[in-house]
């Protein structure tokens, strides 16, 4: 009996600490103190401080990973669900297609969901974007969610890490912030996958103090585009008058002057400058459920 004891103890002591348990990271779309809404209206945004109005409020994150106390990683096995998460990708998407937010789709997601070892974990690692080897493929042929047109550039230039268009006082026909990688080659054809992106603009997002029973992430469109004028381009006009000033907004092209403020916020290089401290996402702990997130740490 002792002998059977001690074998079923080892056992149970190797199951035990190979267990798994499951993780649910939320994110939080807002609006500086205000939680993202389509077709409601908010005031004071950008250098302008204008009124703007949301369209659009998607983006990829892969590579997620949780912090032990001594900053050792340990990815997050992401639950395959069919729709928002594939591999270790998945689409936070806060739109539902109503209102302003027309073009987009019913359905939203704001969890990340999957498995670690059993363990003791205080901070939390992701990567904002596609991953290479899944960013140039044909989405026709991919499963969901990178089967998403609204979610591409032309095929083979990738995908749209992150789609946040809204409408302003000066622009009311629409801003477009659309962060993906660019100075993709060879690009001689549609068809051709790239092989390289000189500017990859993937974003490493860490905060050392998180947990995921408590907390949320919080993805701040105010706070991305405090240094950016929402009502003009700050492109020069186009050499024929016929053809209009440009429209405001980024496409993440290395020379497109809307983008600065942006990917300065972002935490990516822009211009010759390198990169500073990411402000799009932060922290925030809730004590009553769904309420707004604003108190942030």
């Amino acid at each position: 009996m002792r002998t059977i004891a001690i074998s079923l103890f080892l056992s149970c002591a190797a199951l035990c600490h190979a267990a798994d348990q499951p993780v649910t990271i939320r994110f939080q779309a807002q609006v500086g103190d205000q939680l993202f809404s389509c077709g409601r209206q908010y005031e004071g945004i950008g250098v302008t401080k204008s009124k703007i109005v949301g369209r659009d409020f998607r983006f990829y994150v892969s590579n997620v990973r949780l912090l032990d106390a001594a900053g050792n990683e340990t990815a997050l096995a992401l639950d395959q669900d069919g729709k928002w998460q594939l591999d270790d990708l998945a689409l936070l998407d806060f739109e539902n297609g109503s209102a302003s937010c027309a073009n987009g789709t019913p359905d939203t997601n704001s969890f990340v969901k999957g498995k670690v070892p059993e363990g003791r974990y205080t901070g939390l690692r992701f990567t904002l974007g596609v991953p290479f080897s899944r960013n140039h493929l044909d989405p026709l042929a991919q499963p969901s969610p990178l089967n998403l047109t609204a979610l591409m550039w032309a095929w083979n230039a990738g995908h749209k890490f992150a789609r946040l268009d809204f409408s302003s006082t000066g622009a009311p026909r629409g801003v477009f912030v659309h962060l993906g990688s660019t100075g993709c080659t060879p690009n001689e054809t549609r068809n051709t996958i790239p092989t390289s992106c000189s500017a990859p603009n993937r974003v490493e997002v860490t905060f050392t103090s998180f947990d995921a029973a408590h907390d949320a992430v919080i993805a701040d469109l105010a706070a991305l585009l405090q240094n950016t004028n929402v009502d003009a381009s700050q492109n020069p006009p186009p050499e024929k008058p016929e053809d209009g000033m440009p429209s405001p907004g980024c496409m993440s092209g290395p020379d497109d002057a809307d983008c600065s403020g942006l990917f300065r916020n972002f935490g990516l290089p822009f211009g010759g400058q390198p990169a500073s401290e990411q402000k799009f996402f932060r922290v925030a702990r809730s004590s009553q459920g769904d309420a707004s997130l604003a108190a942030s740490r």
